[in-house]
């Protein structure tokens, strides 16, 4: 007796006019100030401070005058909103290393830098200033 093959399913189509996401990560427009200490060619150390475009449980996409490169090895010392610290003052630190650069933008020369985290992060309470 002969088997009848399956039929085989095929993919659906999408509409054109559907952008198909590729991250694996959900990105948001969270503008948190960021300071972002690194290295450059050179070895000359950098510190800068800038606001992030959009973030993910994975990396960061922000911009920057310093001029890294793919393969930069970054720490990113993000001050958290209080609505989510219970009214403390609290940073994060995150290291990551540079995946990808966008050209300069003509008017300001910044340049976008998109960051993929490491695993190790840690959260930093802020000190209380004495006055």
């Amino acid at each position: 007796m002969k088997k009848t093959p399956t039929p085989r399913k095929t993919a659906k189509k999408f509409p054109s006019e559907l952008k198909i996401n590729r991250r694996r990560e959900w990105r948001l427009d969270l503008p948190l100030v960021a300071k972002i200490e690194g290295k450059l060619p050179e070895g000359r150390k950098f510190k800068e401070e800038t606001r992030l475009e959009n973030i993910s449980s994975t990396g960061a996409y922000f911009c920057l005058d310093s001029g890294v490169v793919v393969g930069s090895k970054l720490n990113l010392i993000l001050e958290l909103p209080k609505e989510l610290t219970e009214g403390r003052q609290m940073k994060m630190r995150l290291g990551g290393i540079t995946v990808r650069l966008e050209k300069p933008d003509k008017k300001t020369k910044k340049q976008g830098v998109a960051v993929r985290f490491s695993k190790d992060f840690r959260v930093i309470p802020e000190k209380n200033k004495k006055k």
